[in-house]
């Protein structure tokens, strides 16, 4: 497993969080970007957080990067497919953002009752969850890659 770095380029950073959002940018200029990426994600707005959720694909997509693709799972039951894009498109609506989950190897019908339970949850709860998921991805990606 590879430690986290001292430094990383907006270009780093943008591969593993999925695109090259304000919060990249931000990243890419402090030391120790992976360390301090939670506690930095909790210093943004709402619409920043919104932007780096949504620069991540839906479960169960076929879009995305490879990366991703590897990462969400062998799973590919059309009935289980059909069903996260049925909860993916519930959930946005419900809470304007795009979920996000660590998947870490889980297949994808493992998700869909993770994703109905965080359903019943509040929006400031959900957006703090799901920020905090996608730093885990980012970390792991670094540690793995």
């Amino acid at each position: 497993m590879r430690e986290l770095p001292r430094q990383l380029t907006a270009e780093q950073l943008a591969e593993l969080f999925e695109g090259r959002t304000r919060f990249v940018e931000k990243l890419a200029a402090v030391d120790d970007p992976l360390a301090h990426a939670g506690e930095l994600a909790l210093e943004l707005s709402g619409d920043e957080k919104k932007e780096l959720l949504d620069a991540h694909p839906a479960i169960g997509a076929k879009a995305g990067s490879a990366r991703s693709v590897r990462e969400q799972g062998t799973d590919d039951d059309p009935a289980v497919l059909r069903e996260l894009a049925e909860l993916n498109a519930a959930y946005e609506e419900r809470f304007g953002f795009r979920f996000v989950v660590f998947v870490n190897g889980r297949p994808r019908r493992a998700i869909v009752p993770v994703l109905r339970a965080r359903m019943e949850r509040t929006r400031e709860e959900e957006l703090a969850t799901a920020v905090d998921e996608l730093v885990q991805i980012a970390v792991n990606r670094w540690q793995t890659s």
